[in-house]
Order: structure tokens, then C-alpha cells, then sequence
């Protein structure tokens, strides 16, 4: 959020400082036993400490965390890879990601606070949809 008076320009940040972004990953593929996925998504959320909260079903998933990068290609090249570097490690699925959503901090608190955008059912934690 700008404050008032002030430009978004105004507002940046320096480029090379660290900022923190809310990142969803959606991922899909094959059926995968229940126990097994959930399993291996608790093994992630174990791994990846700024792990929020994973929600999941037989054939799809949906992970939300905070990466701290200092530029959105930065967050959403490292979330990109964040299901292949951990899938030997916990058991994952080779599901495929079909979506990605990275936005900065006060984006998703403004979002929530607008109305537009449901806090996530659960805070932190894998659950089943």
C-alpha cells in the first residue's frame, strides 16, 4: 500500500534488498494415494520452514508459503523449483505445476482487506480440500 501523498515510485524498494512474497503453487497429475500424499506434503512443510498451508486431493494441490527474494522473477523461479528439488526427498508425486501465483506482502494484505481475495481456510498445516 502507497501512503498518501506518495507515488508507487516513491514507495519501491531498494532493487537488491530482500522482500518477502506470498506465493501459490498449484500442481496436478496422476491419482496418488490419500495417506501417501499427505505424507509427503507434510514431509515438504517439514522442509521448507516458511511453509503456510497445503490443501489437497487425489489428482491436485494447492500449496501457499512466504519466499523471500528480492525481485517476483526471483520468488517465482524459486517456487518453481520448489516441488522438483523436494520430490525425491518427501515422496512427491511427479505432478506437473499448472499455476503459479507470486505477489508482494502488502498485495495479498491489501487483497484480504479489500474483500477480493479469502485468507486461507487454514493457517498453516496440510489439510485435504
Amino acid at each position: 500500500m502507497v501512503p498518501i501523498g506518495r507515488t508507487v515510485a516513491d514507495h519501491r524498494e531498494p532493487q537488491d534488498a530482500a522482500r518477502i512474497w506470498h506465493v501459490v503453487l498449484n500442481l496436478a497429475g496422476t491419482v496418488t494415494p490419500l495417506a501417501q500424499l499427505k505424507q509427503g506434503l507434510e514431509q515438504l512443510a517439514h522442509d521448507h520452514p516458511p511453509f503456510l498451508t497445503a490443501r489437497y486431493a487425489a489428482d491436485h494441490a494447492e500449496i501457499r508459503y512466504w519466499e523471500q527474494a528480492a525481485t517476483l522473477q526471483d520468488a517465482a523461479a524459486l517456487a518453481l523449483r520448489l516441488w522438483g528439488e523436494h520430490r525425491a526427498t518427501a515422496q512427491l508425486p511427479p505432478w506437473e505445476i499448472v499455476g503459479l501465483e507470486v505477489v508482494d506482502r502488502s498485495t495479498y494484505h491489501q487483497r484480504i482487506a479489500s474483500g477480493f481475495a479469502e485468507p486461507p481456510a487454514f493457517l498453516g498445516g496440510v489439510h485435504p480440500y
